[in-house]
């Protein structure tokens, strides 16, 4: 079995995997013997049945008992700092502003806990990933409306709001004016 402990899992590992003790991440494994997958320490996801759990001392020995990487934590890549995720999750918000995103859907994208995500994404932007979003999508649509005739209805969907009317109301939050009034006084021919 190589550098498994096949016969029941530790106290202070098991609490490690229970509490998603980062500090024990790099040190060792564990594998979930009915799903076949294994994880890091930290890895956010559902508490497995302590009885199905195996621990390995490197992801090699848990791929060469033919464990797969979890999705979610990533054990078999670098873990990346704080300021690299938020950085990834800006890109990608600004990749996909187009379509609906919510913290639940850009968390499992950039395979984070969405509390994870909310909580490190605001301390170092100072905005909620909502925010940023909203942002963004008003930012774009002030580009549009200043170098396009395209009807305000068009633009708001363009950046990623199904309601034109919910699209006027934040954009005046935000700038201050209606779309129509920003394009009056912003319009580039």
């Amino acid at each position: 079995m190589g550098n498994t402990e096949a016969t029941g899992i530790p106290e202070d590992k098991w609490l490690a995997v229970v509490s998603n003790d980062g500090s024990c991440d790099g040190q060792w494994y564990y594998g979930v013997t009915t799903t076949g997958i294994f994880c890091r320490p930290s890895c956010k996801s559902k508490p497995p049945n302590r009885s199905h759990v195996r621990i390995f001392q490197t992801p090699r020995d848990a791929l060469s008992e033919r464990f797969r990487p979890c999705k979610r934590c990533k054990p078999i890549q670098p873990q990346l700092p704080d300021e690299e995720w938020e950085a990834q999750a800006r890109a990608y918000i600004e990749a996909h502003y187009r379509e609906p995103l919510t913290l639940s859907h850009l968390a499992d994208a950039l395979h984070l806990s969405p509390y994870h995500l909310q909580r490190t994404f605001k301390r170092l932007t100072g905005l909620t990933p909502a925010a940023y979003i909203q942002q963004f999508r008003i930012r774009e649509a002030m580009k549009l409306l200043a170098a396009t005739p395209l009807p305000v209805t068009d633009i708001a969907g363009q950046v990623g709001y199904a309601n034109a009317a919910h699209f006027t109301t934040r954009f005046q939050n935000v700038t201050g004016l209606t779309p129509t009034q920003y394009r009056g006084a912003n319009h580039k021919p």
